[in-house]
């Protein structure tokens, strides 16, 4: 639950401190849900629309044929690589809110080697540097700078939306559950240009991911940074042959 404004005159790090898990005072529950709305946009210029993290050899090949097989390989990436972007945010935004550059940096250099292929290396990264320029842009306030620097180099998307909502005290549980959301959305918007599905069919896929959505997002919340890996090898060699896929419509 997004909670209420904090007084003014509270340091910073006993305001991000108590806002632990989404379960303390926060910055006021309008502008939460404006900002989280906002960054997480298909409009919100990151270059999103341009990756399908695999999906278009998977269409190709064969694995990806209608909305049934398409919720079996997205439910298998939330359970891989959705969980370990969970995980590194969680992480990025509880370092950063407690001030923790030490394990901000940790956080964001294993974040950035966890990607299984060069072209899924340059979702991430291209997605992650445009989300910190943007909000240095338009969304800045104290901190953001700070927790940026402290990265220490290339900070990935997962990080980056970590290190932005920290910096702004957004509770983690929405930030969580708004970037899984835009995540599984923008994988759905893949497959409907590729397979093709209409727009009522993607929208019951959707629907029908909700519980794996809310699932990976507990997981998530409840993880180390040990816990981080999973098994969707598939979709690995997916992104992998993606690089050398003859005709290709996105990045990755």
């Amino acid at each position: 639950m997004l909670m209420t404004t904090a007084s003014p005159a509270r340091p910073r790090r006993q305001r991000a401190a108590a806002a632990v898990d989404g379960a303390g005072p926060g910055i006021g529950e309008a502008a939460a849900l404006y900002r989280l709305m906002t960054w997480l946009s298909p409009a919100f210029p990151v270059g999103a629309f341009s990756y399908s993290s695999g999906i278009e050899w998977a269409v190709e090949a064969g694995d990806i044929v209608d909305a049934a097989t398409l919720q079996d390989w997205l439910s298998s990436m939330l359970d891989g690589p959705g969980f370990c972007d969970g995980v590194f945010l969680a992480h990025a935004w509880r370092a950063a809110g407690a001030l923790d550059d030490a394990l901000l940096r940790e956080v964001a250099e294993l974040a950035a080697v966890f990607a299984p292929s060069r072209e899924r290396h340059l979702e991430t990264s291209a997605q992650g540097r445009a989300f910190i320029d943007i909000a240095r842009a338009a969304w800045s306030c104290d901190g953001l700078d700070r927790a940026i620097a402290a990265c220490d180099g290339s900070i990935v998307y997962p990080v980056a939306v970590g290190v932005v909502s920290a910096a702004h005290v957004v509770p983690l549980m929405p930030v969580m559950h708004a970037f899984l959301h835009a995540l599984t959305s923008n994988w759905i918007s893949a497959g409907t240009r590729l397979i093709p599905l209409g727009q009522t069919d993607s929208q019951r896929l959707l629907a029908a991911l909700e519980p794996a959505v809310a699932a990976t997002a507990r997981r998530a919340m409840a993880a180390s940074l040990e816990d981080a890996g999973g098994a969707s090898f598939r979709a690995d060699l997916a992104s992998m042959r993606h690089e050398t896929q003859y005709t290709r419509l996105f990045r990755s």
